[in-house]
């Protein structure tokens, strides 16, 4: 029997019977793909690469398209290593690989081998909308541009350091000015170039000239001539920021004269080749010896020159000045007739001044001098007769006042209440105490009287007693004979009667 799919005739509820084989879906999709690897072993793609993705291996995944249809593809890390050129999306490539599955997905997609761009048109293309993207963020302005210094002591170099370049640049160097010269080693063009040419510049900028390395004062960025391709890694996004940010200036020698590139533009100058570069980082040694030697032998001469003219026009002013001897001549003439004057008129002027000096001699006689000596006494004399009363005047109208200012001072003493039979009582500091309130029993007063004081004691609320002999005033005669009429036997406790009017005015204490 045919092995042919059963017929809706064939078909009946019951399907035991059928003897179609079975596949497996990993037994289906490895037929696929030997079947797609044996039909497109080998297939060139042109395509528009589309959402471009390096993986952290190192292998490149991207997508493949043209206006009706998209194809996955994928460039192992090896092969990626291998590529001239940095892909991006938009770029026209065309692929060389073979077409495979993948079976966890159930796609079909393309093993690249090799990638190139489809023509330099298309590089061309991506260069023009580079640069004019880079253009508009003022990367190129020749504002930012920096001098370059006319000597450098250090020359930075970046390149690859087994090229041609860098034998053509140190030559030259030497051969034009000795300088110098430390070498940034780096890739040129491959996978990674531009990561590390831009790494290399700013390395260099990022030196500070205190350590081991010292920091260049001029940049060099070499490479020799190739195709565009080739050359690609300089026209990096990454690779021109750099050089731009550059605080060192900057000379760009990529390719030949006919090269350009994007770096071209940002660095401060282009330089048509690296050997070009060289020269114009240094002057020549010779050249520059030998316009320092001409500018001193020009020196010399001028100065010579301006010596010799400023002598003769010296000496066309002597002539027209007078002979020195011809000035000294009057003026040694005058000296001399002045010192021949000068003892004469000496001699006549203390004569004069003798004569005055007689006229005032003379004048001043005796009789004259005692007269002047009396009438200034007799001005002294009235002088003093005028002062005397008003003196006198003043005197008493002071004293009447000291007289009234006395009267006052007696009249507002306490002194004189005291005389009226008050008495003034006082604690044992000798401060007054004015309230009964303020005492305590057994305190120590003195009570102070017209012509004297007592000492008494508190012994109870409205009780006193004395506690010692009563001190006589010396104004007073009579108190010592009153104190011994009413104190015979010594003190003794005084008792308030309760209707005494002085027991009102002071208080319980007496």
């Amino acid at each position: 029997m045919a092995d042919y799919p059963p017929t809706d005739a064939d078909k009946g509820t019951n399907t035991q019977g059928s003897n179609a084989h079975e596949f497996t879906v990993s037994e289906i999709s490895g037929a696929l793909k030997r079947a797609v690897e044996d039909q497109f072993g080998y297939v060139r793609v042109r395509a528009e690469l589309s959402g471009v993705k390096r993986a952290a291996s190192g292998h490149l995944y991207f997508s493949l398209k043209d206006d009706k249809a998209v194809m996955d593809g994928i460039c192992w890390r090896g092969s990626a290593a291998r590529l001239t050129f940095n892909p991006e999306d938009g770029l026209e490539v065309v692929c060389s690989g073979k077409l495979t599955t993948y079976p966890g997905r159930s796609k079909y997609q393309m093993v690249v081998d090799r990638m190139e761009p489809a023509g330099a048109g298309a590089l061309m293309a991506l260069l023009e909308e580079r640069k004019k993207k880079l253009s508009a963020e003022g990367l190129f302005d020749s504002a930012r541009k920096k001098a370059l210094p006319y000597i450098p002591k250090v020359i930075g170099v970046v390149t690859s350091p087994t090229g041609a370049v860098i034998r053509d640049i140190l030559h030259r160097l030497q051969d034009r000015f000795p300088r110098q010269v430390v070498v940034w080693p780096v890739i040129v063009q491959g996978e990674g170039a531009a990561d590390k040419i831009a790494a290399a510049i700013r390395g260099f900028n990022a030196l500070d000239g205190t350590g081991s390395t010292p920091r260049p004062d001029l940049l060099i960025v070499a490479r020799g001539g190739g195709s565009i391709e080739d050359l690609w890694a300089f026209n990096e996004e990454i690779v021109v920021r750099a050089a731009a940010e550059s605080d060192i200036p900057l000379i760009s020698a990529v390719g030949h004269e006919t090269d350009t590139t994007l770096i071209d533009y940002a660095s401060d100058l282009r330089a048509p080749t690296p050997t070009g570069a060289a020269e114009m980082a240094v002057p020549v040694r010779e050249d520059l010896s030998y316009t320092i030697a001409d500018l001193g032998r020009r020196l010399a001469g001028l100065r010579q020159t301006i010596v010799r003219e400023r002598v003769d026009r010296v000496q066309a002013l002597a002539r027209a000045l007078p002979k020195p001897k011809d000035l000294l001549g009057l003026a040694s003439q005058r000296f001399d007739e002045l010192a021949d004057r000068l003892p004469r008129g000496l001699m006549n002027v203390s004569q004069q001044k003798t004569i005055q000096f007689n006229k005032v001699a003379g004048g001043l006689s005796v009789s004259r001098l005692k007269q002047t000596v009396v009438f200034r006494q007799s001005q002294l004399d009235a002088t003093g007769k005028r002062i005397a009363p008003a003196y006198a005047r003043k005197l008493e109208t002071l004293s009447n006042r000291l007289v009234a200012s006395g009267r006052m001072l007696g009249s507002l003493s306490y002194e004189r209440v005291l005389e009226r039979g008050f008495a003034l009582v006082e604690d044992a500091d000798g401060r007054p105490v004015s309230m009964a309130a303020d005492l305590a029993v057994g305190e120590h007063l003195q009570v102070r009287f017209a012509d004297g004081k007592t000492a008494v004691e508190v012994l109870a609320e409205g009780g006193v007693s004395g506690q010692g002999p009563q001190e006589k005033t010396t104004s007073n005669k009579q108190a010592p004979k009153k104190q011994a009429q009413k104190n015979p036997t010594g003190p003794k406790k005084a008792k308030p009667a309760k209707n005494d009017p002085s027991n009102d005015r002071q208080g319980s204490l007496l």
